[in-house]
């Protein structure tokens, strides 16, 4: 089954490529296309790492973390 992050890793290239590529055929400049493009994809990597981080769950029960052990 595709999760999340599979679909982002799929979504990035797709977003570089065809951004540029939308914007390149509707008259803007290859200069400008490729940033607008790019700025998506970074927009697409921060999202996964930082507004739906991967985290491990802590399992039920656990005993909680004492850094003066």
């Amino acid at each position: 089954m595709t999760g999340y992050y599979d679909a982002i890793l799929g979504l990035i290239p797709l977003a570089l490529v065809g951004i540029t590529g939308v914007l390149t055929v509707a008259g803007i400049e290859l200069t400008t296309a490729v940033p607008v493009g790019a700025t998506v994809s970074v927009g697409l990597i921060g999202h996964a790492m930082f507004v739906r981080a991967p985290v491990d769950p802590e399992p039920a029960g656990a005993p909680p973390f004492d850094a003066g052990e």
